[in-house]
């Protein structure tokens, strides 16, 4: 027998107006743990969607090998029954649905008709006892956190009998913690002999557990590497991503803060459906011009809360406190409000959020700049086209035209196209909510550039960050929430991720 699992031979994908995969070749060893890395529209998901059906046999040139036998998939139904899974980025629960009741969708057996509940609440715990969740199995989906609902995923594949896990970007929304769990458990499944396929940006974490690495670039598949046997650094893998060194990626900025611009004291913020308690509680800060100021803590600090409470609250039963900008006291009743004085805001959440998935990428673009696209009431279409390429070339959005929908595009492309919205709409002050998630390094730098071009042309930056290279690396201060509070503030020269660890948990 093979001593693959898995093989791909010249494999070709194409969509209308672009060749996704060119001639990929990709082998995994029975009981590896295999990561595919690559920018944002390299083809890491295209490949993976092909490998397990949802693009079936006769849609893309090539052969896919899974156990030693050619597949001839027509859904992801028909690869599940052989033993192959996929836990896509955006996890695919049923927020209304329990745990036991997820973990055994679509594959329940009755007998006339009738389902045995026990009998799947009791497997159930089985199952949740390999990944680590001690949640009750009547527990409903939505209660739970992003960490715990990825381990609710990962349950059900292993109830489908899988051999071969595909992860797409597993930690990209865990924390410190739960994404060190999530490692060690896929560390434990390759002790049990299941083999592991991992996309994902977070290349520390790629060289902590890969055993061998795969880089696709523009669609091709570049090299592959024995982490151990050649010695893998980041530096490498880095360069056979982008096809060039990447030595800076933080780029350099001097920092000289003029005037405080915003001003915000004893801020509290009640949860939206529990009305007395409160999400923030009396925190204070300042923003200076020309500044990019970086909140961190752990997952469920209350960043995310201040600032959705302060631009327009979009967060909230209520918020109390005072809140100034350029001096002048200010409380926007709604998000165009906000947008109008000069803030911009551009979410955690683009695909919610952030965009129209169902429209192109000039219409997303110009979204919160209409008034200034218009004339008596109408839509200039071509200076809406104008400012679409404008960004387009200067954002390098990866697509044949600016007419493409936005849901075609990757997660590193949307998350531009976001940008480009925000920035045409101008604003003095920007509040970024994680702004690199999912996206890749080469990504990740162009992102940081954009936001060192903006406080080079006077505009100020408020930057939520869970990880603490990016804040460390960007910020000219930082500030420490935990529970509500901000337990601390620490300068650009003394912060430290050990500073900021510690001021979070014990302030």
């Amino acid at each position: 027998m093979s001593e693959y699992i898995l093989e791909i031979e010249n494999l070709t994908k194409e969509f209308p107006g672009v060749r996704a995969l060119e001639n990929v070749n990709l082998k995994v060893k029975k009981g590896e743990i295999h990561s595919l890395c690559g920018e944002n529209g390299a083809g890491k998901s295209t490949l993976m969607s092909v490998i397990s059906g949802v693009y079936p046999k006769g849609t893309y040139e090539g052969n896919v090998f899974f156990k030693g036998h050619e597949t001839n998939y027509h859904s992801v139904k028909d690869s599940e029954k052989e033993g192959l899974a996929i836990i896509h980025q955006e996890l695919a629960l049923s927020p209304y649905l329990s745990i036991y009741e997820n973990i055994f969708l679509g594959h329940m057996q009755t007998k006339l008709g009738i389902i045995n509940w026990n009998q799947y609440i009791t497997e159930s715990k089985g199952y949740l006892n390999t990944v680590g969740l001690h949640e009750p199995p009547e527990t409903i989906v939505s209660k739970l956190g992003v960490g715990k609902q990825q381990l609710v995923e990962i349950a059900r594949a292993l109830s489908k009998k899988a051999e071969l896990l595909i992860l797409d970007e597993p930690t990209s929304s865990l924390n410190d913690d739960e994404s060190e769990k999530l490692l060690d458990l896929i560390l434990e499944f390759k002790r049990q002999g299941i083999t592991s396929v991992i996309i994902s940006h977070k290349l520390n974490e790629v060289l902590k557990v890969a055993d061998t690495v795969t880089i696709l670039r523009d669609g091709k598949s570049i090299r592959t590497y024995d982490v151990k046997g050649e010695n893998l650094t980041e530096e490498m893998i880095i360069k056979d991503m982008v096809g060039r060194n990447l030595t800076h990626r933080f780029p350099e900025r001097k920092s000289s803060p003029g005037e405080t611009v915003m001003e915000v004291k004893n801020w509290t913020v009640y949860h939206p459906d529990y009305h007395e308690i409160k999400v923030v509680d009396g925190v204070s800060f300042y923003l200076r011009k020309g500044e990019i100021l970086a909140f961190c803590g752990p997952m469920g600090a209350g960043r995310t809360e201040l600032m959705m409470s302060i631009f327009g609250k979009s967060y909230g039963s209520r918020s109390e406190g005072e809140l100034r900008i350029k001096g002048k006291p200010c409380s926007f009743k709604d998000t165009k409000s906000a947008f109008e004085s000069g803030l911009g805001y551009i979410s955690e959440d683009r695909k919610s959020l952030g965009l129209v998935l169902i429209q192109d990428i000039k219409t997303n673009i110009s979204h919160a700049s209409l008034k200034r696209l218009s004339r008596f009431g109408v839509v200039d279409s071509q200076q809406e086209i104008k400012e679409a390429e404008r960004y387009r070339k200067e954002l390098n959005i990866r697509t044949p035209s600016v007419d493409q929908l936005v849901r075609n595009l990757s997660g590193g492309n949307q998350q531009k196209v976001v940008v480009s919205k925000t920035l045409l709409a101008n604003p003095d002050i920007l509040i970024v909510d994680e702004p690199t998630r999912g996206i890749d390094v080469g990504a990740k730098t162009e992102i940081y550039g954009i936001l060192n071009d903006m406080i080079v042309a006077g505009k100020s930056v408020i930057m939520i960050s869970s990880e603490l290279p990016e804040a460390l690396g960007m910020a000219d201060r930082i500030y420490v929430m935990n529970e509500g509070k901000i337990k601390g503030m620490l300068m650009k020269e003394e912060a430290t991720q050990e500073k900021i660890m510690q001021m979070a948990l014990v302030g």
